[in-house]
């Protein structure tokens, strides 16, 4: 009995020392693990959000008429420069029946006045010549008929103004000449020949005849989500693409940042401008789309590597890296980081040009993977 328990024990021992060294040699038999390396660049590394928006004109002006009627000639279209004074368009007047019909009767009126203090005159001026009155008496005749002269030919003046909207004597003073108040280009004429135009006054900012920009100060205007307002500010430098003029970047300055953000599809978002700095004869067009990539922070020619390759400890969060001493030798490594742009970051401290960065992604050997 005691025999068999012994010879089975030994069977026991035998078989475990047989797969303990069947394992072993199995596990020697795998290749090691290989890591790659990286070595170290100099990068210009640029960190950067994006603003969506357009270009528009620094100052657009629009033209409107003092006066309401119909369109009846256009001097210009879009595209066309213009100097403050230039005649935009002409506008015939359609008047007024009420007001057409007050001035007629105006009209009448001082004609009654004119022709008696004509009568009055004459009489006036044969007492005198026969010696009965004094000259004053015939001077202030005069007067009284020289004021309804006045009278009558200023009612046919309003007449002709609520009729046509001019008189003889106003020229280019004329309401229904409409005349470029700034110089620039013409960017848009939304009237046409035969359009009806409302006049701008106190109640109505009217009929706009034409708009009117210097194209040579063109701005960004866009806007930034509330997410990445609060890491820029003014003055920062602008980057702008538009997408109608391919391989063009168009430097800026980030000028104004809204104190108020608005929300548009359940974001909040904040307008901003920047003003572009034009160094080249490209020709822009208001209203273009545009992004601007607003340049946070900027490191020229630095030592960099790619983000991947930092590592951080869980404790004290520091970054590290572990740096080749040997065949599958690593060192590890604190360093400083600087500027990152998402993809590199700058190093300056703990690494130095020439030095090979392990890769944390395994490599299986070409064995293994066959």
């Amino acid at each position: 009995m005691k025999k068999s328990v012994t010879i089975i024990i030994l069977l026991v021992i035998i078989v475990a020392f047989g797969g303990s060294m069947y394992y072993l040699y199995q596990k020697n038999a795998e290749d090691p693990t290989v890591y790659q390396t990286e070595i170290p660049s100099k990068k210009t590394i640029i960190k950067k959000t994006m603003a969506t928006g357009s270009i528009l004109p620094l100052e657009e002006v629009l033209i409107k008429p003092n006066i309401s009627g119909v369109i009846e000639e256009v001097y210009v279209e879009g595209g066309d420069y213009v100097t403050s004074g230039d005649l935009l368009c002409k506008i015939k007047v359609v008047p007024n029946l009420n007001a057409l019909n007050d001035a007629r009767n105006t009209i009448d009126e001082a004609k009654i006045n004119l022709d008696d203090q004509q009568r009055n005159h004459l009489r006036q001026k044969g007492l005198f010549d026969k010696g009965v009155i004094s000259k004053v008496d015939l001077e202030r005749a005069q007067v009284s008929y020289d004021q309804a002269k006045q009278a009558y030919n200023a009612a046919n003046k309003r007449y002709d103004i609520v009729k046509t909207g001019t008189t003889r004597g106003f020229g280019n003073a004329a309401n229904t000449l409409i005349r470029a108040t700034v110089s620039g280009m013409v960017l848009d004429v939304p009237v046409e020949v035969g359009n009806q135009v409302i006049e701008s006054n106190n109640f109505n900012e009217g009929t706009t005849i034409a708009s009117i920009a210097d194209v040579e100060k063109m701005i960004f205007e866009g806007k930034v989500d509330e997410s990445e307002v609060g890491k820029i500010k003014e003055n920062l430098p602008l980057e702008i693409t538009i997408g109608a003029i391919e391989n063009k970047t168009f430097d800026a300055v980030l000028d104004y940042i809204a104190p108020k953000g608005v929300e548009e599809n359940g974001a909040i978002q904040f307008e901003i401008k920047g003003t572009l700095s034009k160094k080249d004869t490209t020709f822009i067009r208001a209203g273009l789309s545009a992004n601007a990539s607003i340049i946070l922070a900027k490191a020229d020619s630095v030592l960099s590597l790619k983000e991947g390759l930092v590592q951080y400890d869980s404790k004290t969060k520091k970054p590290f890296v572990e740096i080749a001493i040997g065949e599958q030798e690593f060192e590890r490594k604190e360093v400083e980081l600087g500027v990152s742009d998402g993809i590199y970051v700058e190093v300056k401290e703990g690494v130095n040009e020439g030095d090979k960065v392990k890769v944390w992604n395994e490599i299986e050997s070409d064995e293994e993977s066959k």
